[in-house]
């Protein structure tokens, strides 16, 4: 039984599955998009929010603790220049899981993992929200309602 269990060890030794979350959080970092299975993906998503969420304080002290994590100078300044400011106002929710189908080769369940702010082709599609103004379920007054119709009529001229 696997109670209490939080991690799934992707059938690897501690070390071995270090290092490849350690290389495909890198890869991620730098290429904002990458494909693997979806039990990877999951265990790629809890290792690398967290360290999104630390770079939005640039200090030296988040940098050397992601650089712990990531291992690749790159992926580090790719993530502290580039990222970061980009997902500043973000609260969390930094990547998307998508699933893809089947692999050919062992029908093992596939997906695409991606930073959300980078995914063009969603940000364009995606339609623009409008400001609504506000309105209230009670009925105006006659006076109100007097007042905001020679406003529009400026506002038409």
């Amino acid at each position: 039984m696997r109670h209490n269990k939080a991690i799934n060890h992707l059938g690897r030794k501690s070390g071995h599955r270090k290092a490849m979350l350690a290389n495909m959080a890198s890869s991620l970092l730098l290429h904002k998009r990458i494909e693997t299975t979806v039990a990877k993906a999951k265990a790629l998503r809890m290792y690398v929010e967290p360290l999104i969420t630390k770079s939005k304080d640039d200090s030296t002290h988040s940098r050397r603790t992601v650089f712990s994590y990531l291992k690749q100078k790159e992926a580090v300044t790719e993530l502290f220049r580039v990222i970061a400011p980009k997902i500043a106002d973000r609260p969390g929710g930094y990547t998307r899981i998508l699933k893809t189908g089947f692999r050919v080769g062992d029908a093992a369940d596939m997906a695409i993992i991606e930073l959300v702010d980078f995914n063009e082709a969603a940000l364009a599609s995606a339609p623009k929200k409008e400001a609504k103004k506000a309105t209230t379920r009670r009925s105006r007054s006659k006076k109100a309602a007097a007042v905001e119709a020679p406003a529009a009529e400026e506002k038409a001229e």
